[in-house]
């Protein structure tokens, strides 16, 4: 298959490398023309513009920061959507975006699949990060071989929309994980308890989780760079909120956190690290929350090995 990738930042830029290190045709487009010289400097092909990419290729990723940009992107494509073409959605998005945005591709004879991944950068530099993929199941067969290249795990989550709506969900869980471990730490420091230990007895306990093993090593060495801004927090968190507003559940905790980032970002700005969400608890009790020992990036040491399809409990 000929594939295009649209979107060369944070998430894209190393999605994208897998495919190319793993010897896949790759042709690329991004608004930055930096990004597209360094992939064709590894034998990527430039891909000229969306439309373009739509007519040379079988399936074209984006990987994007907003809805906004994904349709933008998607009004080039969609003229050039052809019989057996794929469209592969790789943004965190809105459920009703990628549904209405897929419904126009299958309406051409191609087909649409929104596959957000999970897990941090650093996974996804690797290949070993986790894919959702919504779609239906010939689709997902079709396009399973790249999403394993791509990722570790790869989960089938259902109709199209539906991996979007667990994207959200998964993101929402891990920034009230952030602003707890935040919270966490902070205490720590101000009860007068010794960070690094502090940091292990919550990793050996109860209280740990994939946020505090790799977001709470950053936020104490005081790099707090997890290639993750404020600014992305709040919109995935708003996309959350927008899916329960839907389903009509009445949420506590997430109009919180949206206040607290709005708050970061109205005092440290839009892009500001998300970890540096602690920075206003610091503010407020004039406490360096920082320890010795802590790495100021996260970086995933397992090798990179071929990813599988996992199912879910039945």
């Amino acid at each position: 298959m000929k594939i295009g990738f649209i979107g060369l930042g944070n998430v894209g830029g190393k999605l994208s490398g897998s495919l190319l290190r793993n010897g896949v045709e790759l042709s690329v487009h991004d608004l930055n023309p930096d990004f597209v010289a360094k992939f064709e400097a590894k034998g990527a092909r430039p891909g000229g513009s969306p439309a373009q990419m739509m007519r040379d290729c079988d399936a074209v990723i984006t990987c994007l920061p907003s809805p906004a940009a994904s349709d933008a992107v998607m009004q080039e494509m969609l003229p050039e959507v052809g019989p057996g073409q794929i469209w592969m959605e790789m943004s965190t998005t809105d459920e009703a975006e990628v549904k209405r945005l897929g419904a126009l591709v299958i309406e051409r004879g191609g087909a649409a699949v929104d596959c957000p991944v999970s897990g941090g950068c650093h996974r996804a530099d690797t290949g070993n990060i986790a894919i959702f993929a919504g779609c239906d199941r010939p689709t997902f067969e079709r396009i399973l071989p790249l999403l394993t290249i791509m990722g570790r795990r790869v989960l089938h989550t259902g109709d199209l929309g539906s991996a979007s709506v667990l994207k959200v969900i998964t993101n929402y869980l891990a920034t009230a994980n952030l602003v707890s471990c935040a919270e966490a730490l902070t205490v720590a420091k101000g009860a007068g308890m010794d960070l690094n230990t502090a940091f292990e007895a919550i990793r050996i306990s109860s209280g740990n989780s994939f946020v505090h093993e790799t977001e709470s090593q950053v936020i104490l060495n005081g790099s707090r760079d997890i290639s993750f801004t404020m600014d992305l927090v709040a919109k995935d968190i708003g996309l959350f909120q927008e899916v329960a507003d839907r389903a009509q559940v009445p949420l506590e905790l997430n109009p919180l956190l949206i206040s607290i980032f709005q708050d970061g970002i109205s005092r440290f700005g839009p892009r500001e690290l998300s970890p540096n969400i602690i920075k206003r608890l610091e503010e407020a009790t004039g406490l360096d929350v920082t320890a010795p020992g802590f790495p100021p990036e996260m970086v995933d040491d397992e090798p990179e090995e071929p990813g599988a399809e996992v199912f879910p409990p039945r």
